[in-house]
């Protein structure tokens, strides 16, 4: 495919508050930036906004830390009541050290304090410092919702991917990367095509879904920036169904635990 990738940012998104419809949000602002949709494009959410349409806001003065909470708190000092709620989004604690709980979330995938967000979050009332956002419940599930809405809207069909800024084993710093999708690929298998010099790739996999939320995250921003949706043309590979699971390596095959 030699159609160039073009990623644009969606601006006048308003804040987002529980409750409203995101995917019409989402369909106004790419009007009134004057995209107009066509099938194969794809459409990058951050998690953030996802999580506070759905109303994933959690007050710590409503948590009850229980006693593992309590001796993990004085192990990391980190409030009680936040790791409790690290606890409550995790399958299993990998890591401790001060500061940070290397966790494997309830959806699969291994991230640090359950990918629990402070950072431009406002609660509803009271103490801001409070107020944490957990992510969404079902990320594929709401990729899905954005996409048959938006088909619903103008009868096109486009990917949807949402993604959040994650750390990796090997690396410092962190990085744009898919949680949920739908209408895209997340890996594709490159095994048995040939190179340039005619060897067939035996071991070649990759994650499509990953390069392009890093790419549209180097767009969004991590601070004030006010860009939580990019539109892609240009996706290099064809749009097919899929689901984070294809993503995410098997326990008996991840080195790292």
């Amino acid at each position: 495919m030699n159609e160039p990738l073009v990623l644009s940012s969606i601006t006048g998104i308003p804040l987002i508050k529980p409750g409203i419809d995101l995917s019409k949000v989402i369909f106004g602002a790419l009007n009134q930036n004057g995209i107009r949709l066509t099938n194969r494009d794809v459409i990058v959410v951050t998690q953030k906004i996802v999580s506070k349409a759905e109303n994933r806001y959690v007050n710590l003065i409503d948590i009850d830390p229980s006693k593992r909470a309590m001796e993990i708190s004085e192990t990391i000092q980190k409030d009680p009541r936040l790791i409790e709620l690290i606890l409550s989004e995790s399958q299993q604690v990998l890591r401790m050290k001060e500061g940070t709980i290397i966790v494997e979330h309830r959806l699969g995938f291994i991230c640090a304090n359950a990918g629990i967000d402070h950072s431009n979050v406002k609660g509803l009332y009271g103490d801001p410092e409070d107020w944490y956002l957990l992510l969404p419940k079902n990320p594929d599930k709401s990729a899905q919702g954005i996409r048959d809405d938006i088909y619903g809207f103008c009868g096109t069909y486009v990917g949807i991917l949402i993604i959040d800024s994650q750390g990796r084993a090997w690396r410092n710093g962190t990085i744009g990367t898919t949680i949920g999708l739908a209408g895209l690929p997340g890996l594709v298998d490159l095994r048995g095509y040939e190179d340039l010099f005619g060897y067939k790739l035996k071991v070649t996999q990759v994650a499509v879904a990953d390069e392009l939320a890093a790419a549209a995250s180097l767009i969004m921003g991590q601070t004030k920036e006010k860009i939580p949706v990019v539109h892609v043309r240009g996706f290099p590979y064809s749009l097919r169904d899929a689901d984070l699971q294809e993503l995410l390596r098997k326990k008996d095959l991840d080195l790292f635990r």
